[in-house]
């Protein structure tokens, strides 16, 4: 995980989908203890959420049990890593401070989502048969397992649609925003707008045109054309709107008492914990960040079946700075599963494998 890549990670803490064949699991099982890494518990529904499942309240359908230990390995690494990182004291740094302090309206939003998810997220039998008996209608080859199981997932994710268009409806109606569009035509038009200058105002704050540059040049990862993206105005427009729906939501989460609640707490572990990981992982990549020429050469030379298009051999200048990036990629991905192995070797780990089969 990189700097640029934070961001996205923090704001709702919910990202990584894996597909596979639609089967059937258990239909309600508690929040229990999967695995435990130094006696710190892994969730059931921390797991599903990393497997897909907005809000963690619905089982996963169609993921198979290989698929899940895989994802239960990656947040057991993360875990270790995380750990790693406080033993080295990287949470005592102003680094860490001032990244924590940059998460305070992420961690807001997601506490006030997941206590929304909690309350309102569980949909009932009833909802998921009718959708399974729709969805048989449709295709009658369609055994009662899997159409269950897509029913269910259909069903979840519908309700968390509902859940987060009713969070921003009410908080935009308890603090409008207001995007200034005559600024912004002025930046699409190409006219000089300084980065001070304020765009959009929302529940008694700005978004400045610098943040939203900022912010646009970390979406576009470096590509060329940043310059171009920072005065288009779809994508100025969907940032303002994203900026300014997001102050508004962080203050009604706080009308709301989310602040200092135990789903704010648990949403700011998870933050920090990202953050730990992110911070200790530059460090153990920081020797793997170059590659000599000489190896980048060696490569080409040791699989010249990669380097052919149409019969014919690909120049290595062509190809040079791909393959150094390729190799860097390479080169830290063993780093990290190298020093994460080490961790595991002193960790203690237990794994529940009945409660991951109800994953």
């Amino acid at each position: 995980m990189n700097r640029s890549s934070l961001g996205s990670v923090l704001f709702l803490a919910i990202a990584v989908a894996v597909l596979g064949v639609p089967g059937c699991s258990k239909p309600q099982a508690k929040n229990e203890t999967v695995a435990e890494v130094n006696g710190d518990a892994i969730k059931v529904n921390e797991l599903r959420e990393f497997l897909g499942v907005r809000g963690g309240m619905a089982p996963v359908a169609g993921i198979p049990a290989e698929k899940k230990k895989e994802a239960l390995d990656r947040l057991i690494a993360g875990r270790l890593l995380a750990q790693d990182a406080r033993s080295k004291g990287l949470d005592n740094t102003d680094e860490f401070r001032n990244i924590v302090k940059e998460s305070a309206k992420s961690a807001l939003i997601t506490g006030l989502y997941r206590k929304e998810v909690a309350s309102k997220g569980n949909v009932s039998k009833e909802d998921i048969q009718a959708e399974a008996k729709k969805m048989k209608a449709a295709d009658n080859a369609l055994s009662d397992d899997h159409a269950n199981a897509r029913a269910q997932r259909s069903v979840s994710e519908s309700r968390i649609r509902k859940i987060e268009e009713d969070l921003i409806a009410a908080a935009n109606k308890e603090f409008p925003s207001e995007i200034h569009k005559v600024v912004v035509d002025k930046i699409v038009k190409g006219e000089n707008v300084p980065d001070d200058t304020v765009l959009a105002t929302a529940a008694g704050d700005n978004v400045t045109y610098g943040h939203v540059k900022k912010e646009l040049r970390k979406v576009a990862g470096g590509m060329r054309g940043v310059e171009d993206i920072t005065r288009n105005p779809i994508a100025v427009n969907r940032m303002l709107t994203r900026e300014a729906t997001g102050k508004s939501l962080a203050a009604y989460a706080k009308k709301q008492g989310i602040e200092g609640s135990e789903w704010h707490a648990a949403t700011r572990t998870e933050i920090e914990r990202a953050i730990l990981i992110d911070m200790l992982a530059g460090k153990v990549l920081e020797k793997e960040a170059t590659v000599a020429d000489k190896e980048i050469e060696a490569y080409y030379k040791e699989h010249p079946e990669m380097f052919a298009q149409h019969g014919k051999k690909v120049s290595f200048m062509m190809v040079k700075e791909q393959l150094r990036g390729f190799l860097q990629n390479e080169k830290r991905k063993s780093a990290m599963n190298a020093y994460i192995e080490e961790l595991k070797k002193k960790a203690k780990i237990t794994v529940n494998e009945k409660v991951l089969g109800e994953v």
